[in-house]
Order: structure tokens, then sequence, then C-alpha cells
């Protein structure tokens, strides 16, 4: 064999299957078919479109000093904001590719350029660009091709006007006007980087809510957030026809409502890059291109893995990361690598939206008794100092023995307050710890107290009643 472990794909979970290999003194590879390492994770989605939130977000934050009211008046000042995130989301990537370039180096893990496909269980055959190929085998193959933005036939996707979620990151001009369609992550993290930056949003999904799978009160203050930033709504609708007319598009939605935009930006689910990988070749099911695999990520074949994007949900970078790990100390030990039981989850849109646990829905539906304390970042000293009049943080507890079921929270810094939440979680602490926890003053931090006060005030009463 030519190695002992061949990855293919170099992005946040076949990046640290590599570097867990090579921890483990294996001869590990990287085949990557793209000119530039990083996967979609780092190259067409989530650094980059973080990075250019950093900047719509700054901008956002500038309103209370007339910034909003320039920029719409001044359209140099509108492409000039728009150059600047661009230039930011560039830095970034270079700024990140460097590092995990160096650290693979380091680790000696071999990169391999080209598209990788299956002859046998234990062989690939590589093509590179110069259409050159060879033979490479290995003991055991891990599978981290990612995903795609998904682009039905009849949708007329020209990369400057009728967009998906990668060529929108490379506009160079804002739109006047923008139509996003699509209620998930990835359209309502695009709603808020680009209404910030002043333009004319509308949105059409085929639901009652944007992110149906969130907590309602949660959503209630994205969506209130968008509607002063002057999106617009067809929730509901359905789209039946996407045209270009001139410099324009026509979107023609199935209650016969037309709306005319500057571009469209298309962002309903996403596809597995697994086309040609020949996976019959070697015996791997997959159903639609998607992979099943085990509770140790192995495939239909025991030697062949698959982690990140290509297995489906939740499909995020922190969760690729621990698969592919997991993956290689199962391969090469058996192993089994014990993750949190509680993941975080966060929504990087304008405000911020994270979350652990279950929602009061899904709480619900198991019959479990519960109660919800609440905090308004407007109540806590941060929150008026930094002018967050809309974040909430919100805490279900399960009204028997007092532990966390669910942390949600929607507000400034949203992301990083979640950890706090799960840690208790994963712990399996109770809402008097967060009580008894002495947080620094003033932070946003603060709210899990003021939340957990609630909660705590809640259990007192019903128990001296």
């Amino acid at each position: 064999m030519d190695y002992d472990i061949l990855i293919i794909g170099s992005g946040p979970a076949g990046q640290h299957a590599a570097w867990q290999a090579a921890r483990m003194g294996k001869r590990a590879a990287i085949i990557e078919r793209k000119p530039k390492i990083g996967g979609a994770g780092l190259q067409t989605g989530t650094i980059p479109s973080k990075a250019m939130r950093e900047v719509a977000y700054l901008v956002s934050r500038a309103e209370h000093g007339g910034m909003r009211q320039a920029i719409s008046a001044d359209g140099r000042s509108r492409h000039g904001l728009l150059a600047g995130a661009v230039r930011r989301k560039e830095v970034v990537i270079a700024q990140q590719e460097s590092v995990i370039l160096q650290r693979l180096l380091k680790h000696g893990v071999a990169l391999i350029p080209g598209d990788a496909a299956f002859i046998d269980a234990h062989t690939l055959q590589v093509s590179d660009a110069s259409g050159n190929t060879r033979q490479i085998s290995a003991e055991v193959i891990l599978l981290a091709c990612g995903s795609r933005p998904r682009r039905p036939a009849n949708i007329p996707f020209d990369k400057k006007t009728v967009l998906d979620s990668t060529s929108i990151l490379n506009l160079r001009h804002l739109p006047d006007s923008l139509l996003i369609v699509g209620g998930g992550v990835i359209a309502c993290e695009f709603v808020s980087i680009y209404a910030a930056l002043g333009v004319r949003v509308c949105v059409v999904d085929s639901h009652a809510q944007l992110l149906t799978y969130l907590s309602e009160d949660v959503v209630e203050v994205l969506a209130d957030s968008f509607l002063g930033m002057g999106v617009t709504f067809h929730m509901q609708e359905r789209v039946t026809e996407i045209r270009r007319d001139g410099d324009q598009t026509i979107t023609v939605l199935e209650s016969g409502k037309q709306i005319r935009t500057d571009a469209v930006l298309y962002a309903q689910g996403r596809e597995p890059n697994s086309e040609k990988l020949d996976l019959a070749h070697a015996g791997v099911a997959a159903e639609g291109g998607w992979i099943a695999v085990n509770e140790h990520f192995q495939t239909s074949v025991p030697h062949i893995f698959a982690v990140g994007d290509l297995i489906g949900r939740p499909a995020l970078a922190s969760t690729g990361m621990e698969q592919g790990r997991a993956a290689v100390l199962y391969a090469f030990g058996g192993a089994t690598h014990v993750s949190a039981e509680n993941l975080p989850m966060a929504v990087y849109t304008i405000p911020e939206i994270s979350y652990v646990g279950k929602t009061e829905k899904e709480v619900q539906a198991e019959n479990i008794p519960y109660l919800v304390g609440r905090a308004y970042f407007k109540d806590s000293a941060r929150g008026q100092i930094i002018g967050d009049a809309q974040g909430l943080l919100k805490l279900i507890v399960d009204a028997r023995d007092e532990k966390l079921l669910g942390v949600h929270i929607v507000g400034e810094q949203a992301s990083e307050l979640i950890h706090i939440g799960q840690l208790v979680m994963n712990l399996h602490g109770t809402v008097r710890d967060l009580v008894s926890n002495v947080f620094n003053y003033p932070t946003l931090a603060e709210c899990y107290k003021l939340a957990a006060l609630d909660c705590t005030h809640q259990l007192d009463t019903v128990k001296n009643t």
C-alpha cells in the first residue's frame, strides 16, 4: 500500500482526519481536486461569508451615527463597502490557507492534486489538471468531499445576476435590489450581509417562518431586525420561474406575483460532491449521492469512511472536524471517540443566533415538564452599553431535576456565549449552577444569571404553593 490512509477532500473534516492520522504515526495523504486547499469551509462557504458578514455588521452598528443614510445616498460608498468586504474575505482566506498548509506540512501530510475515483476498494485513480493519471492505494480511505450549492436545471444561473451562494461571494458591485430564494441558514446570512450594506432585499420562502427548526421567539427577533433593515418578505410562496430581462431579473411566484430585481440569489439546499468517485467500484452504498455511515463513520465497506457534509446533517465545519478525528481513531485503533452529547449550532446573521439542546416544541413532543427563563440584553448593563435592544437569552429547564434542556440566544456574540450553556449541559449541571457562578460585570454572559434567576424564581414559587 502507498499510504496508511488516503483522504479525499481538504476541508475541515479532511484536515482534522489527516492531522489525527499523522499524530498516530500513520502515512497520510490528502487528495484535493481544487487548485487551493480548504474546501468549501475556507474557499467558498463558512470563512468567506463570515468575513464579509463582519464588514456588514460594522456598518449596521454604525447606523445610529448616520452611516446608513450616507450609504444609501452615495452609490460609490456602497460599492466601496462591498469592495472592502471582498478584500477582507480574501485576506482572511489567504491567512487561513497559509496556516492550514503549514500545519499539514509540519505533520508530514502529503498533498496530492487531482480528481479521485475508485478503481477498487483500496485503490484510487487520481487525474490532475494536466490530464496525467496515477493509481494510489491505501489501507484506509476516508471520504471528505463536502457539498456544493444545489443548482436546479430550470434556474438560469449566470454568476452575474442569477447567483448561488458561491458565485455571490465574487460580486464586485452591489446590486440596488436582491431577491433571495430560501429561508434557511445560508439564505438568512446573506440577507443580513446585503441588507446591512444598503441593498433592498426581498425574501421568498415556502415556509411560514424563517429557520423553521428554531424557536419562534428567537426567529421573531431576527425577523424584526430584518424588517428594520428594510427587508421585505413573501412567505409561504414558491418560485415557478426566474428569467433574465436585460440587466435585471424577473421572479415569478406561484401566486402570480412577479418581482423585478437587479439580482437573484438561489439558496435552497446543497448537493454532495460524490458523483465523480465511482463509488460502485468500491462497493460503497449511497442514496442520491449522500453516503450512509454507522456510528463510527464507516460506510458499507468497513475500511472506507465518510465524514462531513457528504453524510448529511448537521453538515457543520465544527462537527465535520470531530467526525474526521473520530473516524481515524476508530480506523487505526478501534478507539471510540466520545464527542460531547450536546453540540452547539450557530447562524451568523445580524443579529447572530446560536443554540444547543432542545427547542420548546421538541420538549413538548416528549411530554417533559419544563419551564422557560428569559433574559433580555437590554436589561443587562453591557447590553445597554452596546445598544443591543433586541438580544435574548432563553433557558429551557426540566422542572423535575432542574437540568438544562436547551439554550437559545439571539443577539451580539451569541455564537460565543452559547458555549457556557453547552458546558453546563454536557457536565450535567443544573440551572442553579448558573445562579451560583459569578460572571464578569458588565458582560453579556451575565444574562445567563438573569435567565437562571428567572427560572429558579418559578421553581421556588411552584415548590412553595
